[in-house]
């Protein structure tokens, strides 16, 4: 659905949406109306309307495009990482990162939107598996001998720090 939007998107709307996530991001969204939208991003409501047909609709949409956005930026950040222990850190951090510009009014907005929290909760799930498939791929590469030939441990000791990093990830 994200993406046929996109599709349909002028380059205004494009930029509207943009400062829409920033604006929800800093201020949350459960408090301001159609009126405090157009005044803050400088548009018309029709123009806010042409987005989405009501205020809580407006803000799924920008709710969805934060996280469409944030998923991007995490494989982005760890495209160019080839170690499985770097790869699951580096994609927590990122994805910390890019958590990072959400407001405590916009958190607590998204626990209290049920539209809101089931996207949230979705791209809390799919992150999930991506962690999983991480860490998949790092045994892949203990049971291969790839880890043992690129770094001398032996897969006990693969294993060993394959299980500190988790540990220690989920302590964060």
């Amino acid at each position: 659905m994200v993406a046929a939007l996109d599709r349909r998107l002028t380059s205004r709307q494009t930029h509207l949406r943009d400062a829409l996530v920033e604006l929800l991001l800093e201020q949350g969204f459960s408090h301001l109306t159609m009126d405090d939208y157009a005044a803050q991003l400088n548009c018309s409501k029709r123009t806010l309307y042409a987005l989405a047909a009501s205020k809580e609709q407006l803000a799924v949409l920008a709710v969805r495009h934060f996280f469409k956005r944030a998923t991007e930026q995490v494989e982005a950040a760890i495209a160019r990482t080839r170690t499985p222990a770097n790869r699951v850190t580096r994609y927590l951090e990122a994805v910390a990162e890019a958590l990072r510009p959400a407001s405590r009014a916009f958190r607590d907005d998204l626990a209290n939107f049920r539209p809101a929290t089931e996207i949230y909760e979705q791209n809390t799930l799919t992150a999930a598996r991506r962690v999983h498939e991480l860490i998949d791929e790092g045994m892949r590469r203990i049971t291969s001998g790839e880890i043992t030939t690129t770094t001398g441990l032996s897969d006990a000791e693969a294993y060993s720090e394959l299980a500190q990093l988790v540990v220690a990830a989920i302590r964060r």
